[in-house]
């Protein structure tokens, strides 16, 4: 629950007395100590292994969507393959492994009445980086590359050609609010997870429906000429009214499927343009307030105090894909880098609430201390911000020519 501006400037008023966490961002020791503590602190929200029945293992609890669970594992994976800490790797599996669902499709009868497509690819997005990553394999008769493939076949056949020319729906059933409305974040996320595998598998289908998604995305109005993303648009309407929302997470899923392409074609002008195209448009996020300090701000709600639960932890997920982007374009690394060091110090500075002074905070760009807002996303948000500066001392994303053969998949699609 968000406390009142009251509540949080107190704590703004108390943050001097507060003891930050330590980071140094040139000292991989510091960087890796700090993105224990808030790895630990953020699996505190989590206690379904505790509980241990299926209907609480993987599962954050109120106020926390399903989607917001799959997005934390997915921070897990990234947690173990930067720091090299296994420790919640056991709690990860468990989890990955409970929601794939009867068809192994990350398709949960328990969630048929709230499950989006956007939901569904943030446990793709998981599944995907353990197999990029060589995470350890799944329990069961698949492999995390092979999931993917069978969430990306369910979405291919969602594909909505009764408007707007096509597109994604953000809700797959008719029953749920927002059923007509297509939007960036689950059309981002297929244009991303397409790239990813065609990057992985070598397979055409998989590129020519990158190419077809993001030309829609474009043609609809959801990406601008300067590379802006908005948030989506009614198909009601034929896809004639637009949100004027721009979201850090719609950025990021566009910039990484985006960046995966230009490693994908060999540095192509096309992707070269298109990649440094969302980099720029990014510059929004970090120097709104035309200071120059590189503190990452989510600007559709954090400076009016309106962001909810799950906008909580959308700046996470745009450090997540630009650290990942460094990897798969390297001229963004300067970029990217000058950024996220900025974001991480300021981060690190706001993680200094609680009984213990390590509780993260939500406004980084107050640039003091602790602002009073907690919770999941916020925890998250710091800790793929912070983790993020070992990845250029990690392993990049494999494929499928390059994992041991009991890792690989089955490279098919519909």
């Amino acid at each position: 629950m968000r406390i009142t501006k009251t509540l949080a400037a107190l704590a703004v008023l108390a943050a001097p007395f507060a003891r930050a966490l330590q980071l140094d961002v040139n000292d991989k020791t510091s960087i890796k100590n700090a993105a224990s503590n808030i790895a630990y602190n953020l699996m505190t929200f989590y206690t379904g292994n505790v509980t241990n029945t299926p209907a609480t293992i993987a599962i954050l609890p109120n106020p926390y969507y399903w989607w917001e669970a799959g997005a934390m594992w997915g921070a897990m994976v990234d947690y173990y393959h930067y720091t090299g800490d296994p420790s919640y790797n056991e709690v990860t599996l468990q989890a990955l492994n409970s929601q794939v669902g009867p068809y192994s499709d990350f398709m949960m009868p328990n969630q048929q009445f709230d499950e989006g497509n956007d939901d569904q690819s943030f446990w793709g997005f998981a599944a995907m980086s353990a197999a990029e990553k060589n995470y350890p394999p799944p329990s069961g008769s698949y492999s995390w590359i092979e999931l993917t493939e069978n969430l990306w076949n369910t979405q291919v056949n969602r594909w909505d050609v009764t408007s707007c020319g096509g597109g994604l729906k953000w809700q797959i059933f008719p029953s749920n609010k927002g059923y007509d409305y297509k939007n960036s974040i689950s059309n981002g996320a297929f244009f991303q997870l397409s790239a990813r595998l065609a990057r992985f598998t070598g397979n055409q289908t998989y590129l020519d429906w990158a190419l077809k998604s993001y030309d829609w995305s474009v043609s609809i109005g959801l990406i601008d000429a300067e590379y802006h993303v908005y948030d989506g648009t009614d198909d009601s309407k034929n896809c004639s009214d637009h949100s004027p929302v721009i979201w850090t997470y719609n950025t990021a899923v566009y910039l990484y499927g985006a960046a995966v392409l230009y490693n994908y074609t060999d540095g192509s002008d096309l992707w070269t343009e298109r990649t440094k195209g969302f980099l720029s448009a990014s510059s929004q996020y970090f120097n709104p307030f035309g200071n120059a300090s590189n503190i990452m701000v989510e600007t559709a709600c954090e400076p009016s105090n309106t962001c909810d639960t799950d906008q909580y932890s959308f700046k996470g997920y745009l450090s997540r894909f630009m650290w990942a982007s460094t990897l798969m374009a390297p001229f963004t690394k300067s970029q990217i880098t000058a950024y996220l060091q900025g974001s991480s110090m300021a981060a690190a500075k706001a993680c200094s609430g609680g009984a213990k002074g390590d509780t993260c905070g939500q406004h980084w760009y107050w640039n003091t201390a602790y602002d009073g807002y907690s919770g999941v996303g916020q925890q998250m948000s710091a800790l793929e911000t912070i983790q993020g500066l070992l990845a250029a001392d990690s392993v990049p994303p494999l494929t499928d020519e390059e994992l041991e053969p009991a890792s690989k998949g089955s490279n098919s699609c519909s």
